[in-house]
């Protein structure tokens, strides 16, 4: 699921919530110094300023669009802002006062108020700056992999760094016009050429691609389809694309390049923050659950099978991204060692993934000399799904969301083709369409597959509580089970 980059001044949130905390602060150390130690609050005056004063900076900082540019601004360059700004804040707080025509107000704190906000809102403009450029040589959260020529590759990394340092790590590149593979530029080391491209992200980590080629070439249709039918985010420097595949697009800035960008489905800044938002209320609530579960499976799973409680695993989340999935240990402790033996068993198809209708290695499961099945603790925490429930804590981490697609292990995405990445294209979730639609009954994996990329091209905040509310049925019911 692509996030579509931010637009204009809410880019710039982190400064300006820094410079409504500074305006604020300066405001309560001057009635301080003037007044002493009492609540400023409790007096309707200065409580009326109080919020008067962070409606002046919000002014003056959209009407002169104060952080246009603020990353390549200097010293000098900076304190002149933060002086202006602090000028059409007095200016406007004063004519404020003016109009409520009040007496009581004292001009002193106004005062105070701007040469403490001179110098608070410098300083931690300065200090914020340096943290970001800190954080620019460390590369963003999502991995981008350029595409671009030889000639334009030093160019094209230096700009993207210079413009998206907060944004991307650049995870790789790949020169289209010779083979460079395993040399570095930039940098940035060159980790595929145009014929292998595709089988490198497939088993990478990539969010993004950035194509960036010269007018003169031949428009890379190939390389295009496969990422498409992967699922990836692919954007395209804008000179001569005509025809471009992909779902939903929308023309951006990457670096100083204007793209058009190409996904199967995207989350404005509003809606991934609800879903953010929903994770987080939800992943507090099930952990909490989790340790209260926890008081009462723990003993009953180390009698029947000493070892660790939990159960943790690599997988393969968003875009490729590696993280440890956690669970209640429900397996006997040789479960993985076990798994060769009965392959022969799997349920789903092409063995793409590994389900049995019933599990020997599931502790408690027995198959007695008379044929009876005999099922423990193993099988009554999977068939009730409490052993999902620690993953609410990768939900707080952001490794995954309450709603998403099933998470796969790495020997199940190395036997991937093209069309099966696109269901890493968005976080994995605890539940999901293919949980609440009978999971047990199916064995196709293609079907998972179908049933996962409508998801994420039909996604929408309705479609993940109508998925939560159905979910919690499912639960009731020990419906699809496995």
């Amino acid at each position: 699921m692509y996030r579509k980059k931010s637009n204009g001044w809410f880019k710039h949130f982190d400064f300006i919530i820094i410079d409504l905390l500074c305006v604020q602060f300066s405001y309560v150390l001057a009635y301080f110094f003037r007044h002493g130690l009492t609540n400023l609050y409790e007096v309707e005056l200065y409580r009326n300023m109080a919020l008067m004063i962070e409606i002046a900076d919000l002014i003056v900082i959209f009407m002169l669009e104060q952080y246009k540019g603020v990353l390549r601004r200097g010293y000098y360059n900076e304190f002149m802002s933060v002086l202006k700004q602090m000028i059409f804040i007095e200016l406007i707080s004063s004519m404020y006062l003016f109009t409520i025509k009040s007496g009581g107000f004292s001009r002193i704190v106004l005062y105070l108020m701007g040469a403490f906000y001179l110098e608070f809102s410098y300083i931690t403009r300065v200090l914020w700056k340096n943290h970001l450029k800190k954080k620019m040589e460390e590369g963003g959260k999502r991995s981008l992999l350029i595409v671009t020529t030889r000639a334009s590759a030093e160019d094209v990394i230096k700009n993207v760094r210079a413009e998206n340092y907060d944004m991307f790590n650049i995870s790789g590149l790949v020169i289209s016009d010779s083979d460079m593979t395993g040399r570095t530029i930039g940098g940035v080391k060159v980790v595929a050429n145009m014929q292998n491209v595709s089988k490198y992200i497939l088993k990478n980590w990539v969010d993004e691609v950035f194509i960036n080629m010269e007018s003169r070439m031949e428009y890379p249709h190939e390389l295009v389809d496969d990422l498409v039918e992967m699922g990836v985010v692919v954007h395209f420097n804008l000179y001569n694309i005509e025809n471009v595949a992909g779902n939903r697009h929308a023309v951006e800035r990457l670096g100083n390049y204007t793209v058009l960008t190409s996904s199967m489905n995207y989350a404005t800044n509003k809606q991934a923050f609800a879903k953010r938002t929903m994770d987080i209320a939800g992943g507090i609530v099930g952990c909490i659950l989790t340790g209260i579960i926890f008081i009462f499976i723990a003993p009953v799973i180390y009698i029947s099978s000493p070892g660790p409680i939990f159960f943790s695993q690599t997988r393969v989340g968003q875009n490729g991204k590696r993280f440890k999935i956690y669970k209640f240990r429900s397996m006997y402790m040789d479960a993985e060692e076990r798994k060769k033996e009965l392959m022969a068993q799997n349920r789903v198809k092409d063995g793409m993934m590994f389900k049995m209708d019933f599990d020997p290695r599931i502790i408690g499961n027995k198959i007695l000399p008379d044929g009876t099945k005999k099922t423990g603790i193993g099988h009554f925490i999977r068939v009730t799904s409490l052993d999902e429930f620690p993953q609410f804590f990768n939900v707080l981490k952001g490794d995954m969301s309450l709603v998403g697609t099933r998470p796969p292990t790495e020997d199940e995405v190395e036997k991937y083709d093209l069309h099966h990445r696109a269901r890493l294209a968005t976080k994995p979730g605890i539940t999901g369409m293919w949980q609440v639609s009978g999971r047990s009954k199916i064995t196709d994996f293609e079907e998972i597959v179908k049933l996962d990329t409508q998801y994420i091209e039909k996604w929408s905040i309705g479609l993940d509580i109508k998925i939560l509310v159905k979910t919690v049925g499912v639960l009731f019911r020990k419906d699809g089970a496995m």
